[in-house]
């Protein structure tokens, strides 16, 4: 295992990764050395046959306050080309992120500002406190959300996106909701049992079928049903049919058993 800086990655023996944002000191402010490792991370996951998903979270009483202040001063003071080589190191955590193979659930507490917003809207699904903090406040000091943007506009809409960004309001977790930022929002005391019961229910789910639906809706989500498309969704089913686990999950449907992916016990504590 990678021993990390800024971050923390547990694999627990059920099958699942949780990525920890672990600069709580600084409420888990992005800056390079973060982003990097993060990278690395990613790298680390998507390379592990073992792990069927993976959680994002925040130690401590933030997610992500955004960019880490020391950061964005030393970023004031590098020129054109070098900015671009920072833009780019953002843009390849989103993208890789946006990429990973296995399905990927955001759990979101207190402020998440700035980029923040790009991690959670770059994973499949994520879940909040009611009175979580989101903010896009990059033109409060003079900045454009650029590099998070396209992920922003995918999960809320261009119109929501528009006003959030134009505006640097703050809204709450249960707007959050309502954008589709977030796939549902608890109360504060709920959180950690509702996060038990989203990973018990991404236990239940075929880890081939997953990455095969992750990679069908990735092609099906941007196009009309053109003959392409058709011909590509025809394939991914037979594909997945005549698979190990689509025979092991047919066959067990059929007999009335549990299929063998959920064989494993659910006590189990996380290794760090």
């Amino acid at each position: 295992m990678i021993d990390f800086n800024t971050l923390e990655l547990q694999t627990d023996p059920r099958g699942f990764a949780t990525l920890w944002l672990s600069r709580e000191q600084k409420n888990n402010a992005f800056n390079a050395e973060m982003i990097r490792e993060l990278i690395l991370a990613l790298h680390a996951v998507q390379g592990d046959p073992d792990i069927r998903f993976l959680v994002l979270r925040g130690r401590g009483k933030h997610f992500s306050a955004g960019a880490d202040l020391a950061w964005m001063q030393q970023s004031a003071e590098l020129d054109y080309h070098t900015n671009l080589d920072d833009a780019r190191h953002l843009a390849e955590l989103m993208y890789n992120l946006a990429k990973l193979k296995i399905p990927t659930l955001a759990v979101v507490q207190g402020a998440a500002y700035g980029g923040a917003l790009g991690l959670i809207s770059a994973c499949d699904m994520a879940i909040g406190t009611h009175d979580a903090q989101f903010c896009l406040s990059e033109v409060r000091i003079g900045l454009a959300p650029a590099v998070i943007s396209p992920f922003v506009v995918q999960a809320i809409g261009e119109r929501a996106a528009r006003r959030y960004a134009l505006t640097a309001e703050r809204f709450s977790g249960e707007r959050a909701r309502e954008l589709g930022l977030l796939s549902e929002s608890y109360a504060a005391d709920a959180l950690e049992q509702q996060v038990a019961h989203w990973v018990d229910n991404l236990l239940l789910n075929s880890p081939h079928a997953m990455r095969a639906c992750k990679d069908l809706l990735r092609e099906v989500s941007h196009g009309a049903p053109t003959p392409a498309i058709r011909r590509y969704c025809e394939n991914a089913i037979a594909r997945i049919r005549v698979s190990p686990e689509g025979q092991e999950g047919l066959r067990a449907f059929l007999q009335k058993r549990t299929p063998n992916w959920q064989s494993a016990p659910l006590t189990q504590e996380p290794r760090p």
